[in-house]
């Protein structure tokens, strides 16, 4: 995939373009690094490359339930918050059982799933907000599907960045030198693609 999203001809493209190309950062962002490396939390952060795998899909998931769902709440959305909270806990930890590759086959299959919505859904219909859940306006009904996919892109935008700092700290790569790594782009004057340091 280039680095940056096609033309688009018109908003469903668009949305479905910008959504492909962020989440493909996670798989630039996660190129060429061991399980260890995936778990390690090289920053003053708690958060690693396979813990923010792990959240992206989950919260595509949740929020593509919402729209699914709509114009009704998703089943997820009728619990209690209290409930609800116990199973983020290790939303965003990559446990030692966990494998990279595995994390990112989940994260491809709701890849998948998130662009075949953006392919048929009706941008315009009513996604009810769930009014207890306290990070949620109490003083507004409903978003629409076209603002739920505005939401991911700014979701995915936002962890990949987190991404790319944790990565740097990891291993010095950033995203462009991955990216070229990943897609075996040429070397150039201004960019080496990156690849692994051989082990002495």
């Amino acid at each position: 995939m280039p680095a940056m999203p096609p033309p688009i001809a018109d908003e469903r493209d668009g949305l479905k373009h910008y959504l492909a190309a962020q989440q493909y950062a996670f798989h630039a962002i996660a190129f060429g690094l061991t399980d260890d490396q995936a778990r390690a939390t090289p920053s003053v952060s708690a958060l690693s490359i396979g813990g923010l795998i792990k959240h992206v899909t989950s919260c595509q998931r949740g929020w593509m339930n919402r729209v699914a769902a709509a114009p009704e709440l998703c089943e997820s959305d009728r619990r209690p918050m209290t409930e609800q909270a116990t199973d983020y806990g290790d939303e965003f930890f990559m446990g030692p059982d966990e494998t990279l590759a595995d994390l990112l086959a989940a994260f491809d299959r709701q890849n998948a799933a998130t662009l075949a919505l953006v392919e048929s859904v009706d941008l315009g219909a009513a996604v009810p907000i769930p009014q207890h859940v306290p990070w949620f306006p109490k003083d507004v009904p409903a978003w629409s599907v076209r603002w739920v996919f505005f939401h991911m892109i700014e979701e995915l935008a936002r962890h990949a960045g987190q991404g790319d700092i944790i990565r740097e700290s990891i291993d010095g790569a950033t995203l462009y030198e991955l990216l070229a790594g990943l897609e075996g782009w040429p070397a150039t004057e201004w960019l080496t693609p990156w690849a692994p340091t051989p082990a002495s």
